[in-house]
């Protein structure tokens, strides 16, 4: 592994289609602690010289992608890993090729990630968290994904990209995925409470929080997004968090009309704030230059 940075202390999603590009927009990743003896307590997780973008909580830690650019000025983005204990980020990846989206599989022993191949196709690999096996396609058919989110019996969710983009629902053991919904956007969470997924999709223009549940193949609206977001976090069973520019809000799922200011951010972030991430009363955001 190799050391990035130890700190103590996000651009819109990019789905890229080469393993080099030009700097990207520039991003940094805060974490805000939400249960300790002083209140809210907010910390740097990475600086805003680069893009840092897609945190993914766990117990220990948090995964992110995380932009190297070269001595040539090209840039690519390795998955890296900022561990709550030590206060230090460590690159999991160091690749030649960029992965991005990290989240972690059901088994908790691997990664999974999009990687841009060198022939620039986006498909899905599996990172071991131990030394060994090496790393490996999940599929070697499907592409080109976006994003993906895990349920709990080996299936999953996945953005694949086309005209228009397209949510697709699969298996690991299964042939071939199950088109769900199109047009749909960035956010995919598995809510493990309905054993069903929420994500983000355009309808007439407008971003929806719609709900899939693949007991019954059944595609339900469940309300509107403002008109800047796309982006939200599942915060328990029955609630969602979405930031308006540096302010977060939550609403009810079941009771949508329902909505309150949770946390102010501006403080801490001067720009927008385009992904969130919580887990355990910690709360990962992206805040945009």
């Amino acid at each position: 592994m190799k050391l990035i940075s130890s700190l103590l202390f996000v651009a819109a999603g990019t789905l890229f289609t080469s393993h080099a590009h030009a700097a990207m927009p520039k991003s940094e990743i805060l974490l805000a602690d939400l249960d300790t003896p002083y209140g809210m307590q907010v910390s740097r997780v990475t600086d805003d010289k680069t893009y840092n973008n897609q945190p993914f909580l766990v117990d220990t830690g948090l995964y992110y992608t995380h932009e190297v650019v070269g001595e040539n000025g090209q840039s690519q983005t390795d998955i890296a890993f900022y561990d709550f204990a030590s206060k230090s980020s460590v690159n999991i990846t160091n690749t030649a090729v960029s992965e991005y989206s990290p989240t972690l599989m059901p088994n908790q022993q691997a990664l999974s990630a999009i990687v841009v191949e060198a022939d620039g196709k986006q498909k899905l690999w599996q990172y071991p968290l131990a030394e060994e096996p090496a790393a490996s396609r999940i599929f070697e058919w499907i592409e080109p994904v976006g994003y993906h989110a895990w349920g709990a019996d080996e299936d999953l969710i996945m953005f694949i990209l086309g005209e228009p983009h397209t949510l697709q629902y699969t298996r690991v053991a299964a042939a071939k995925p199950r088109v769900i919904a199109d047009d749909i956007g960035r956010t995919l969470i598995f809510d493990k409470h309905t054993n069903s997924y929420l994500f983000s999709y355009n309808k007439n223009n407008q971003h929806w929080v719609a709900r899939f549940a693949p007991q019954t193949e059944e595609v339900s609206d469940l309300f509107r997004l403002p008109e800047s977001v796309q982006d939200f976090a599942l915060i328990d069973k029955d609630t969602v968090a979405y930031a308006v520019n540096n302010r977060v809000h939550k609403r009810s799922l079941t009771e949508p009309e329902v909505v309150s200011q949770w946390l102010d951010l501006r403080r801490f972030c001067e720009g927008s704030i385009s992904r969130l991430n919580y887990k355990q009363s910690k709360l990962a955001f992206v805040c945009n230059k």
